[in-house]
C-alpha cells in the first residue's frame, strides 16, 4: 500500500523544540512555557527566538516572524511547503536518500583558510560540549570562510567528498557538498555515529579509540544508506547513534545491513546523544 503523505494539518503539530535539535539548534534558557533560543536564521549573541510550548507555535523578535513548524523549515531550509512536508515526514525525511530535498544545495560559502584549531571563541565553545582540544584538533580543522561577503569562523569536519560539516557556539553550517566522514586507521571494526560532537565526546570518552576501529560520522541521519555501503568492508560494527526517533530508525536500519552491528546506545541511555550525556559525565 502506497504511504500517505504527511499533511499540512498533521505536520502542524510535530515538536518545534524537537525538530529545532535535529537541525542543530538548542535551547539556551527553557521554563514550563517557553524555549529560548539563538535564531536559525541570523547570528546573534543573545537569544532572540521563542517557542511557545503551550502553543507550539515560534517567533523570532529580532526578526519579527513567526509560525507554525511547517513555515520554520520552508525559511531554514529555504523551500516550498511540499518539500517541507516531505522533510518533515518520518520516513521521507530519514530514508528518501536519493535525493533529498535541498541536501546537495550549494551552501554559498567559500573556504578562505583551513588551519588547527586556535581561536579562543572556538576553544570556549569545545569546553562548553566538554570537549578536549587534543581530541577535537585530531579530528577537526579551524575554518574561515566567507557567507554573502561577510567573514566567519567555526570548528569543520572534513567528509569523504572534501565538503566540511561547520559548528560553533551561534550556529551550524555545512560547506558543500554535503557527505559522511570517514575516519581509516586500518581497523576490522567500524564505529558509527551520527554527529562531530558524537565523535568528539567518543574519543574523550575512550582516547584509544583510533586504535580500535575506523570511524564513521553521518553528519545527516539522511546518508544513512551511504554510510551502509560501507559496512560490508568490515567484521564489527559499533552503532552510537541519536536516541530520538530518527536515530532509532536509523540503527534498525543499519542492524539489518550488518549481521554482526551492535546497538551501543545503552551507553547514553536517558540522553538522546552521545554528546548530551558526555557533558553530564564530564561535568560529574
Amino acid at each position: 500500500m502506497k504511504k500517505e503523505l504527511l499533511n499540512c494539518e498533521t505536520a502542524r503539530n510535530i515538536c518545534i523544540v524537537q525538530t529545532l535539535a535535529k537541525l542543530g539548534h538548542f535551547p539556551t534558557r527553557k521554563s514550563e512555557k517557553e524555549a529560548w533560543f539563538l535564531s536559525p536564521f541570523r547570528s546573534e549573541s543573545k537569544a532572540s527566538f521563542k517557542v511557545s510550548l503551550r502553543l507550539n507555535r515560534w517567533y523570532d523578535h529580532g526578526a519579527g516572524i513567526g509560525g507554525n513548524v511547517i513555515d520554520l523549515i520552508c525559511l531554514i531550509k529555504q523551500c516550498s511547503v511540499k518539500e517541507a512536508l516531505e522533510l518533515l515526514d518520518h520516513e521521507a525525511f530519514n530514508f528518501s536518500f536519493h535525493q533529498p530535498p535541498r541536501l546537495e544545495k550549494e551552501s554559498g560559502i567559500e573556504v578562505v583558510q583551513v588551519k588547527p584549531i586556535h581561536h579562543p571563541a572556538l576553544l570556549d565553545y569545545l569546553k562548553s560540549r566538554r570537549i578536549k582540544l587534543s581530541a577535537a584538533r585530531c579530528y577537526c580543522k579551524e575554518v574561515h570562510y566567507k557567507l554573502e561577503d561577510k567573514k566567519h569562523f567555526a570548528i569543520g569536519l572534513k567528509n569523504v567528498s572534501g565538503g566540511y560539516e561547520l559548528r560553533n557556539k551561534l550556529y551550524k553550517s555545512s560547506v558543500s557538498p554535503k557527505d559522511i566522514t570517514l575516519i581509516k586507521n586500518q581497523q576490522s571494526k567500524l564505529l558509527i555515529c551520527e554527529g562531530m560532537f558524537d565523535l568528539l565526546s567518543l574519543t574523550c570518552y575512550d582516547p584509544t579509540l583510533s586504535k580500535k576501529a575506523d570511524l564513521l560520522v553521518l553528519n545527516s541521519v539522511a546518508f544513512v544508506k551511504r554510510a551502509a555501503d560501507y559496512l560490508k568492508d568490515y567484521k564489527q560494527v559499533a552503532l552510537y547513534l541519536d536516541r530520538d526517533k530518527a536515530g532509532k530508525k536509523a540503527t534498525e536500519f543499519l542492524l539489518g545491513v550488518h549481521s554482526r552491528a551492535v546497538d551501543k546506545s545503552e551507553l547514553y541511555k536517558g540522553y538522546e546523544d552521545v554528546n548530551q550525556w558526555w557533558i553530564t559525565k564530564a561535568d560529574g
